[in-house]
C-alpha cells in the first residue's frame, strides 16, 4: 500500500509539471520506475498506459482553451504513432532503456543548450513571430519524439515541445 501511494503522489506531481509545460510526465515517472527496479519495458508500458488518461485530460483542457492548433496535430500525431510503435518494438527486442536513455539524454541536452542561447544571446530579436510550421518539419519531429519516447522512456513532450518552441514560429501555448 505504501509504494502505491508513493507511486500515486509522483503521478501526481509529474501530471502538474506535464500540464503546465506540456512535458516531463513520462520522463519524471519512467526514471522514478526505473530506479525502484522496475524492469524497462514494463516501466514504459505503465508510463504509457497512466499517460492515455492524463494526457486525455491535459489535452482537453488545453482545447477548451484555446491552446490546440489542429492543423499542426494530425502531423504531428500520425507519425508519432508510427515512430512510437517501433520504438516500443525495439525496446521489447532489441536494446534495452540503460542504453537508450543516453542517446536520449544527450538529444535534449542539446535542445537545452540551444534554447538557452538562442533566448539568451538573441535577446533583441522577437522570439515568435507566428508562421507556418512546414509539414516537412512535423512529420520527421513526430515520428523521432515518438519513437525516442517509447524507446528511451520519455521523450514526446521533452522533444517536441522545445524543438517547436526553437523553431521561432509558433507561440509557448
Amino acid at each position: 500500500m505504501r509504494s502505491f501511494l508513493v507511486l500515486a503522489l509522483v503521478g501526481l506531481v509529474a501530471q502538474l509539471v506535464d500540464g503546465s509545460l506540456g512535458m516531463a510526465y513520462g520522463t519524471t515517472s519512467q526514471s522514478l520506475l526505473l530506479a525502484v527496479g522496475i524492469a524497462p519495458a514494463l516501466a514504459s508500458a505503465s508510463v504509457h498506459m497512466a499517460e492515455v488518461g492524463t494526457t486525455l485530460a491535459s489535452g482537453v483542457s488545453h482545447w477548451r482553451f484555446g491552446n490546440v492548433d489542429w492543423s499542426k496535430v494530425g502531423w504531428l500525431a500520425v507519425p508519432g504513432a508510427i515512430g512510437a510503435f517501433l520504438g516500443a518494438v525495439v525496446l521489447a527486442s532489441v536494446l534495452t532503456a540503460e542504453t537508450a536513455e543516453p542517446i536520449v539524454a544527450v538529444f535534449l541536452f542539446g535542445l537545452g543548450v540551444f534554447i538557452l542561447a538562442r533566448f539568451s544571446f538573441r535577446r533583441h530579436e522577437r522570439p515568435v513571430r507566428v508562421r507556418p510550421v512546414a509539414k516537412a518539419f512535423l512529420g520527421p519531429l513526430g515520428f523521432v519524439a515518438g519513437f525516442l519516447d517509447a524507446a528511451g522512456g520519455g521523450g514526446w513532450g521533452p522533444i517536441a515541445t522545445p524543438t517547436l518552441l526553437s523553431s521561432g514560429r509558433m507561440e509557448p501555448r
